[in-house]
């Protein structure tokens, strides 16, 4: 997926870039590479590769969900920023919380965020279980995000908490979400969420599968979840 290509599928969505824009998702690139070469941030690294398979992937979301409010966000995992600051540059009004467990890319997203000059942006170095735990932090975000991160038994024990009730917890994933769901559906309800939902469709060109999953927050998460570090992925709730 090349530049032109990128724009223009994003124009068919009612996603318009202005020129200052594209240039950030230039920059975006230039040091995605540059950091990977330090540390492993990426294995995709190919330009046409890295629009398509981070950048339009991550805007997907906004093809089935309204970005367009000042929505506070919480992106669990993100990893090199995914999906959040591509949501963020095509979006610019949105306030994003990233938190990911290596200190090594909250560097990174520190030193992006700055190239990038965005604003309303906050980094926290943590484990989502003890984040979710925090009292000022906790049912305080308007949407919760994850791209492909764990399972979805396992992600709403990490996700569910942050989000405020009435608010939405969005997992990005590729095949097999049916059976995921089935497997989480006691997870989803504990935790006090109910599946709105699953929007399935085909990224261009390789035509792989990819599901967006809205999950609503219905009721206040119980207190003792999300469990110590660890624990959720060793024994989910069944």
């Amino acid at each position: 997926m090349d530049t032109a290509l990128f724009t223009s599928m994003l124009e068919e969505k009612g996603i318009s870039l202005s020129p200052a824009q594209l240039n950030q998702f230039e920059t975006y690139y230039r040091l995605l590479v540059e950091w990977n070469e330090k540390m492993n941030l990426t294995a995709i690294t190919e330009k046409p590769e890295v629009y398509l398979k981070h950048f339009y992937d991550s805007i997907s979301a906004a093809f089935y969900f309204d970005f367009s409010k000042e929505y506070s966000i919480c992106d669990v995992g993100a990893g090199a920023g995914f999906p959040s600051i591509p949501l963020k540059i095509c979006f610019p009004q949105l306030k994003i919380s990233i938190v990911d467990s290596l200190q090594k890319r909250i560097t990174f997203l520190h030193e992006l965020s700055k190239e990038l000059q965005l604003e309303n942006v906050t980094f926290y170095h943590d484990r989502a279980e003890t984040f979710g735990q925090k009292g000022d932090i906790r049912e305080s975000f308007d949407i919760v995000m994850a791209r492909a991160v764990a399972r979805m038994s396992v992600l709403s024990e990490l996700c569910l908490p942050l989000v405020k009730v009435d608010g939405a917890f969005i997992a990005m994933k590729a095949a097999s979400v049916a059976e995921e769901l089935e497997d989480g559906k006691k997870a989803i309800a504990t935790l006090g969420g109910k599946l709105k939902d699953v929007h399935h469709f085909l990224l261009p060109i390789e035509s792989s599968d990819r599901n967006i999953v809205i999950i609503e927050k219905k009721k206040t998460t119980p207190k003792k979840y999300p469990r110590k570090p660890g624990t959720p992925n060793r024994s989910p709730i069944k």
